[in-house]
C-alpha cells in the first residue's frame, strides 16, 4: 500500500506567477508612468514614492550618475522617473511581466535601464559595493524571511551608500479577516507574528488565495524589519509613516501602518 503527500508550495514561484498576472492586467503597481512624467523628470522635475505620499527630497538628493538599485520594485513606476533624472539603474524583480513595463518605457521615452529577474534575497549577480543606493519600496511581504533582504542589500552597496525601505507596520498581520467583524469596525486579533499565508491561513483560505492567483504574503516583526536592518550593518538616519489613503483593514483607518526608513552602510 502506497501513500502520496502533497508537496510543499513552492512560493516563490506561485508570487511570480501573481505577479505576472498583475502586470499582464495593468493593475495599480504594474501601470507605467506617462511620457509626460518622463520628460519632467528629465527637466528636474520628479517624485518617486517608497510609499503612497511622495518621498522627501532630502532622501534621494541629486541622482545624476548614483548607481541605484530598485530592488523588487518593477512595474515602470520608479525607475524610469530615476533613470529620466540621470541615476545609472539596475531594476531586479521576481516577475518578467514587471520588468517589461520598464523596459517598454525605457524604450519608449529613450532611457537607459537594466533589468535583472531574481529573488530578492540572493543578489548574487551583482558584485560587493556596487551601488549608491538600494530603493526598495513595499515588497518584502511576499517573502518569509527579510534578514536575507537586508544582509544582501549590505553587500551590494557602496561604504557610505543608503538604503532607501518601506513596509507594513507588523499590526496589520494580525487581525481576523472575517469580513463581518471589518463591517462592525472590530479588530479582532488572531495571528501572531512573524505571519505566514502558508502557515496561518486555514487550507480553504489559502487554497481561495491560489485559485485566485493572489500573491501570499508574510508579516515581519519590527524587529526583523527594523532591528534586521541594523544587525546588517545599517544606521538608520531616517524614518516616517504613512497613512493608507485606501484603507483595507479597521486598523488602516486608526494610525499609519506604512513605514519607511533610510538606513546608511556605514
Amino acid at each position: 500500500m502506497s501513500t502520496t503527500t502533497t508537496p510543499p508550495l513552492d512560493f516563490l514561484s506561485h508570487n511570480r506567477a501573481a505577479w505576472d498576472k498583475q502586470a499582464a492586467e495593468v493593475r495599480e503597481w504594474s501601470r507605467p508612468v506617462s511620457p509626460e512624467t518622463v520628460a519632467a523628470a528629465k527637466l528636474g522635475n520628479w517624485n518617486v514614492h517608497l510609499t503612497p505620499r511622495p518621498l522627501p527630497k532630502d532622501w534621494l538628493g541629486d541622482v545624476a550618475g548614483k548607481r541605484i538599485l530598485c530592488l523588487a520594485s518593477a512595474g515602470g513606476q520608479q525607475a524610469p522617473v530615476l533613470a529620466a533624472a540621470g541615476a545609472l539603474v539596475t531594476v531586479f524583480d521576481i516577475s518578467d511581466a514587471q520588468l517589461e513595463q520598464d523596459r517598454k518605457v525605457a524604450e519608449r521615452d529613450g532611457l537607459t535601464l537594466n533589468t535583472r529577474q531574481g529573488d530578492m534575497r540572493d543578489l548574487s549577480a551583482f558584485d560587493n559595493a556596487s551601488f549608491d543606493i538600494v530603493f526598495h519600496p513595499i515588497s518584502n511581504l511576499y517573502v518569509p524571511d527579510v534578514r536575507p533582504v537586508w544582509r544582501e542589500c549590505h553587500r551590494v552597496l557602496k561604504a557610505g551608500g543608503a538604503l532607501l525601505a518601506s513596509f507594513y507596520n507588523p499590526v496589520v498581520f494580525i487581525g481576523d479577516r472575517d469580513p463581518d467583524f471589518a463591517k462592525q469596525g472590530l479588530i479582532r486579533p488572531q495571528y501572531t507574528l512573524p505571519y505566514s499565508d502558508l502557515n496561518d491561513l486555514p487550507p480553504d483560505q489559502l487554497q481561495k488565495k491560489r485559485d485566485a492567483g493572489e500573491a501570499l504574503v508574510f508579516g515581519h516583526s519590527l524587529g526583523d524589519l527594523i532591528g534586521g536592518q541594523l544587525d546588517a550593518g545599517f544606521a538608520i538616519e531616517g524614518f516616517y509613516e504613512d497613512e493608507q489613503p485606501n484603507p483595507r483593514f479597521v486598523v488602516d483607518r486608526f494610525l499609519p501602518t506604512f513605514l519607511a526608513t533610510r538606513a546608511r552602510k556605514r
